[in-house]
């Protein structure tokens, strides 16, 4: 049995290859932000720097992207918010049982947001622009909701992977 999951474990460096991306596109979406930000608002007060008018647009949807793929990174090392009071007080079996669970519902969730996300990203996005990008479709607006999805499904995947290997692998213990 530790075969399998030995050979499937050579998939690993995909899953961080992954994290090292989003992670990536963070860093790069969170210096956008505060760049967009710190010229709109020197704009305001300093005369002869222009305060563009899709400033406000661009910057809600860079916080948008970074919020979505930042929780889909929280998943991946399990620092989102858990419920953990009764665990010491219930069999390991259980909770590992409960991870599972817990993990299934996620990936169901991935799912629903991956496929009624690009739905919505298509229809609604598809059909209107930003007000002061013109040019630009929505679909950029609502395209974190499926991109959120994908990041969390492969995550997830990931996840849910290291909670069933748990009951199969006993880990040697360092001393």
């Amino acid at each position: 049995m530790s075969r399998i999951f030995a050979t499937i474990d050579k998939v690993k460096p995909a899953f961080d290859i992954v994290h090292k991306v989003a992670l990536f596109l963070c860093k790069l979406l969170l210096i956008t932000d505060i760049i967009i930000t710190c010229v709109s608002v020197t704009g305001r007060y300093v005369s002869f720097i222009p305060d563009p008018a899709w400033s406000e647009e661009v910057v809600l949807s860079c916080m948008s992207y970074m919020a979505v793929l930042s929780a889909a990174i929280a998943i991946r090392k399990g620092t989102h918010i858990r419920m953990t009071a009764l665990d010491r007080y219930l069999n390991v079996n259980v909770i590992k049982t409960l991870d599972i669970l817990a993990d299934i519902g996620v990936l169901i969730l991935g799912f629903v947001m991956l496929i009624v996300g690009w739905r919505y990203a298509n229809t609604i996005g598809g059909r209107g622009t930003y007000v002061s990008m013109p040019s630009v479709s929505r679909f950029w607006m609502y395209f974190p909701i499926p991109l959120a999805g994908i990041a969390m499904i492969i995550f997830q995947i990931e996840v849910l992977y290291e909670h069933i290997k748990a009951f199969f692998v006993k880990e040697a213990r360092a001393v």
